[in-house]
């Protein structure tokens, strides 16, 4: 059906709507938990799917996923447009936690293991800048007066230790 909407036939826009209308509703309503708010949103969605439907890429994903995707994201627009600045952000807090979920957590545990392997492979000195200017937000400057060379050197030493790093992180 969305070829054919892509391809304006109303007829396939109308069989689309029938079909899912009231499941993309139970979205909007679910996330704004106003009747009225989901129905305009709803309106916006199918407007969205009439002039847009020539986008849906068939990647592995079901037509309803991509519909459901529209609708979520439309209410959670309308959500966030009708909050204020004052008012707190606890009803957006729980649509989306920020931090990264465990499959996320032991992946960058493990690329850390293997930074800090890579580091480890440096001179003291040289991996004592690298701590420095790209972990603790030292200045190039800093780093020359503290390991007493002249601030060109330090440049050097910090481009040779990245490049260091990426020739043992990419082996």
């Amino acid at each position: 059906m969305i070829a054919r909407i892509a391809g304006e036939d109303r007829a396939a826009f109308l069989d689309l709507y029938d079909a899912t209308s009231a499941k993309l509703f139970g979205v909007c309503l679910r996330v704004l938990k106003d009747r009225g708010e989901s129905e305009d949103v709803l309106q916006d969605v199918f407007i969205k799917v009439w002039k847009n439907a020539g986008r849906y890429n068939v990647n592995g994903l079901s037509p309803m996923t991509w519909l459901i995707t529209i609708a979520r994201n439309a209410a959670i627009d309308r959500l966030r447009a009708r909050k204020t600045p004052a008012e707190g952000g606890e009803a957006l807090d729980r649509l989306q936690d920020a931090a990264p979920g465990p499959e996320a957590q032991a992946v960058a545990a493990s690329e850390a293991r293997e930074v800090v392997r890579c580091l480890g492979t440096l001179d003291d000195d040289r991996a004592a800048a690298v701590r420095g200017a790209y972990l603790d937000g030292e200045t190039y400057q800093t780093l020359a007066a503290r390991f007493d060379v002249p601030l060109n050197t330090m440049r050097t030493w910090l481009r040779r230790s990245l490049q260091k790093l990426r020739e043992c992180l990419d082996g």
